[in-house]
């Protein structure tokens, strides 16, 4: 269970609260103004998530700009409603 406390006493003891949350001694520590929670004090994750770059390398072939361009004639004629040979 997360560990309540008010703003009086998070702010007399912050210091303690964080080394708490550090430390893993505690997850998380809802700290509350007037009886309703108002700020969750957690850990900061120590690795950004990595990105894997380059899985599909290879695996598509490259077309060159003449290959690209090769129908454009025949799609244009297609686009413009006349019949392809």
């Amino acid at each position: 269970m997360n560990r309540h406390v008010n703003m009086l006493e998070a702010k007399t003891n912050l210091s303690r609260l964080v080394e708490a949350v550090e430390s893993g001694a505690e997850s998380e520590i809802i700290i509350a103004r007037n009886g309703k929670p108002a700020a969750r004090l957690v850990p900061v994750e120590d690795k950004p998530k990595k990105r894997r770059l380059g899985l599909l390398e290879g695996q598509f072939p490259i077309m060159t700009q003449e290959e690209f361009d090769a129908d454009n004639d025949v799609i244009a004629r297609m686009f413009y409603g006349e019949q392809s040979e």
